[in-house]
């Protein structure tokens, strides 16, 4: 029995097992995975192993069969927040302190709710601005609407019109609202056509006159040599169209993300393009083990140094790396490969710049901001959104569904979450995690009831959706639903896990003294590296990393180049010796990816480049300026992209030459890699943390346990999944026997060592050398069991226990994520078989 879902572009036929797992709803969320996994029984009590629970791998194989199909938001709907939004309490009893001004931001929203059902039809409807408001389409009828209410008189103007503004005025209603309609050509032919550039000239009350870029407008362009942008009426036939062809992904129950720039992503000196990134860089992505992207840069920036977070026109990706339909093939790759998108969201503020962005839109010095010095932020030189106006809010959040809707990402990571949730920005700011620095009158319940608007609206149109915030603070609930009183989002990022790499690596203060070229290894504490690592919020999942762009951006550098400086110019080739500072590098690099990657939170992301160790810094092309906001004088660097790249070529000796073939499937590497350099076995270490997680479900597990800190030694032991990490720091001295503690008794073996020679290591301890190791009984670092392990210095090994018991599983037969099944295989039919017996079960429980 198999059973049609419609999807975007036709029906997708889905095996009966599929069905049955759908209707079951919410169970058999787990994060269970193909392959042994650890079931807590009274079995496990005893200390007896048992292969994984048949049934969850049954609803493991039919998850993997899915078909991932397109979200069609218009079946959906918002529900209106219900209670009184104080469930986070149960969670944590220090917010009962807080119980007003939780109350206080939950019925704000709820406000907000009524006034959207009354006045908009919903935040269904109101979310979808972009049907109403700037260039949209009755037939062959170009209509427009803008929201200019510090305006007197507005006109449209363009290539169609000559630029005449005395051809096309809009009108105004009571609201502020400019509208216009344009009948078609005489011909049947809309009045505007597909590309031409056009602009608004507004009249002010005193006289002035100004003109803008549509705030709504879907492309802008800067034509070669030009100084400003343009906007640009966007509306391809429709064989010009881009038709996605692929489903979207499940969501991951882990996210392994990877961090890109379209632009800086080739290795030679210029500005690469969506295309190049599509038929280039994602197979790599994909080939590495991760699974999930996360773009930057996306909207439109006038200013491509910015890194794109100076956003001037919000609904139109950057023009510099292609055009709108270029984007959408990227995605509908991305998605063919089994990619979860994310976008690099930026809310927190916009781009001072008037001339091409929204800044000062109606010549009132506000519009969406907030008027004065509150609008105004005066580190970034940016303006600041008052997120309690209602057009602000219209915007935003149909902003966010815009990208999600029109281009299919999968989700976002918002920027700046920090900078937005208070009136100081954060600024001069050092949180110490009293609640009274979250829960006050610095706080922007204005912006919070719309990130609880957006994530709202999001996770209940878009389900598989995810949303990720880059806040420093810890504001707490930020990470819990709604529904219970929080702010709505998945994940929050664990920034202060990279600050404390770069506090070790760029010589910080620490006990012993000041140190130039770093804290030396022998001063590094292991107690201090776990609590950064571990200190997280109770049941609201983060995302972990060692560095990501902003890490390697101008003034600082990446974590190898801190680690190896100088050295990687001169003795990174394999043909050649190498010194005690690379060997140093190469070692300390993997053990401090791979201790973030394991104890640092529920998901991971890598900036692209990084995983082979990449050198030197980010620097985008840029020429000699004044500050706006301190008037001091800023140097460039003649306008030049040597650091604006990513080296690839340092891995991959054909990397262009390769562009657009297919990528030798898991277990092959890429041909060719540069096995001249040092790079490639940091590559193939990356990627075997990837693989980690694929086969021991690692970054979703809940069972974590740090059984030894130990300052003399310096030695790290925890347990994660079935797996347990051991971390030598010591820089020179090695163990043998060192007892490590587990909770599981039987046989382990080494699954990962970053001492393989094939990850640039000395060969001590090797992956599959046939070695095992065999528990003791008995109590040590406060688990019942332990076993003895030879740990070098400077040298990170995973263990994982072999089962007593192999579970068979047709890999093979199992469909991967993008794939589109037409028939149930072995499997599934099997999958199908039991989930059927265990049905059977529940009635026989029931009756």
């Amino acid at each position: 029995m198999e059973r049609a879902m419609a999807h975007r572009g036709g029906t997708r036929t889905i095996p009966r097992a599929c069905e049955k797992a759908w209707k079951r709803g919410t169970r058999g969320k787990g994060t269970v995975g193909v392959g042994e996994r650890w079931i807590p029984s009274k079995g496990l009590e005893r200390g007896v192993h048992r292969p994984r629970n048949e049934k969850k791998h049954a609803r493991e194989v039919v998850r993997r069969a899915q078909v991932a199909v397109v979200d069609d938001p218009e079946e959906r709907s918002v529900p209106f927040p219900e209670g009184d939004g104080l469930t986070v309490i149960g969670q944590d009893a220090t917010l009962e302190g807080f119980r007003d001004h939780l109350n206080y931001r939950y019925n704000l929203y709820k406000n907000i709710r009524r006034g959207m059902d009354e006045a908009e039809g919903g935040i269904e409807g109101f979310s979808k601005g972009y049907e109403s408001f700037g260039f949209f389409r009755d037939g062959n009828t170009i209509c427009f609407k803008e929201w200019l209410p510090g305006a007197e008189a507005v006109s449209l103007i363009g290539d169609f019109n000559n630029w005449d503004d005395t051809t096309h005025p809009l009108s105004k209603n009571d609201f502020g609202h400019f509208e216009i309609r344009i009948p078609p050509k005489a011909d049947g032919t809309p009045a505007i056509p597909h590309m031409s550039k056009v602009k608004l000239r507004l009249r002010l009350p005193g006289g002035g006159v100004i003109d803008r870029i549509p705030s709504w407008i879907k492309y802008a362009v800067q034509e070669p040599n030009a100084i400003p942008f343009d906007g640009v009426y966007y509306d391809p036939p429709e064989d010009q169209k881009y038709k996605f062809k692929h489903s979207k992904p499940p969501r991951p129950d882990a996210l392994r993300i990877y961090e890109v720039h379209i632009g800086m992503s080739s290795p030679d000196p210029k500005c690469s393009t969506y295309a190049e990134f599509r038929d280039t860089v994602l197979p790599r992505i994909q080939q590495l083990g991760y699974n999930t992207i996360q773009i930057m840069a996306v909207q439109e920036h006038a200013f491509y140094g910015s890194f794109g977070y100076h956003v001037t026109n919000f609904f139109a990706p950057s023009s510099r790396f292609g055009t709108p339909e270029d984007l959408k093939s990227l995605v509908d790759r991305a998605h063919e490969l089994g990619l979860f998108v994310l976008m690099d969201v930026v809310h927190s503020h916009a781009s001072s710049n008037e001339l091409d962005g929204i800044a000062n839109m109606d010549g009132s010095g506000a519009h969406y901001f907030h008027g004065g010095s509150r609008g105004y932020h005066w580190m970034w030189d940016s303006k600041c959104f008052n997120y309690g106006n209602w057009e602000t809010m219209r915007f935003l959040l149909s902003n966010l569904r815009w990208w999600l809707e029109e281009y299919q990402f999968d989700g976002y990571r918002f920027d700046g979450v920090t900078s937005m949730m208070y009136t100081h920005h954060g600024l001069q700011m050092c949180f110490t995690g009293n609640y009274e620095e979250y829960f006050g009158m610095a706080t922007d319940t204005d912006c919070l009831a719309f990130l609880m608007a957006g994530n709202d609206m999001m996770h209940s149109l878009f389900p598989n959706s995810v949303t990720i915030a880059e806040d420093v603070s810890g504001m707490p609930t930020l990470c819990r639903p709604v529904s219970e009183g929080g702010v709505g989002f998945d994940y929050r990022l664990a920034m202060a896990i990279s600050d404390k790499w770069v506090e070790l690596l760029g010589g910080e203060a620490r006990p012993g003294g000041t140190f130039s070229g770093g804290v030396p290894d022998e001063y590094w504490e292991m107690g201090n590296i776990v609590f950064t690592l571990e200190n997280r919020r109770w049941n609201e999942p983060v995302i972990a990393y060692s560095e990501s762009h902003d890490q390697a951006l101008v003034g600082s550098k990446t974590v190898a180049f801190w680690l190896m400086d100088k050295d990687m110019y001169d003795y990174m080739s394999l043909l050649g010796p190498s010194t005690p500072t690379i060997d140093r590098g190469i070692a300390l690099h993997k053990m401090i990816r791979l201790i973030t990657f394991g104890l640092g939170g529920n998901g991971y992301l890598n900036f692209m480049g990084n995983e082979f160790g990449h050198p030197e810094w980010i620097d985008f092309p840029r020429d000699d300026r004044w500050d706006n906001a301190t008037g001091a004088f800023v140097p460039g660097n003649g306008g030049s992209y040597h650091h604006c790249r990513r080296r690839f070529d340092l891995v991959f000796s054909e990397f262009f030459e390769n562009a657009g073939k297919s990528v030798p499937g898991d277990g092959d590497d890429p041909e060719p890699l540069r096995t001249d350099l040092r790079y490639h076995h940091l590559w193939r270490f990356d990627r075997a943390m990837n693989t980690l997680d694929i086969e021991h479900h690692v970054l979703s597990s809940s069972h974590q346990y740090t059984s030894r800190k130990d300052e003399g030694d310096k030695l790290i032991v925890f347990e994660k999944a079935d797996c347990v990490f051991v971390f030598n720091f010591n820089p020179t001295q090695s163990f043998s026997d060192y007892r490590v503690g587990c909770h599981l008794p039987g046989r382990y073996k080494v699954v990962l060592s970053s001492d393989d020679p094939k990850y640039g290591g000395f060969g001590n301890v090797q992956e599959g050398d046939g070695n095992e190791y065999f528990t003791n009984e008995g109590y040590h670092d406060g688990r019942p069991h332990s076993f003895l392990v030879y740990t070098p210095a400077r040298t990170a090994v995973v263990y994982a226990r072999v089962p007593d018991e192999d579970v068979e599983v047709e890999v093979d037969a199992v469909p991967s994520v993008h794939s589109t099944p037409t028939s149930a295989p072995a499997s599934l039919d099997k999958a199908s078989s039991i989930l059927d017996d265990e049905d059977e079960d529940e009635d026989e429980t029931s009756a």
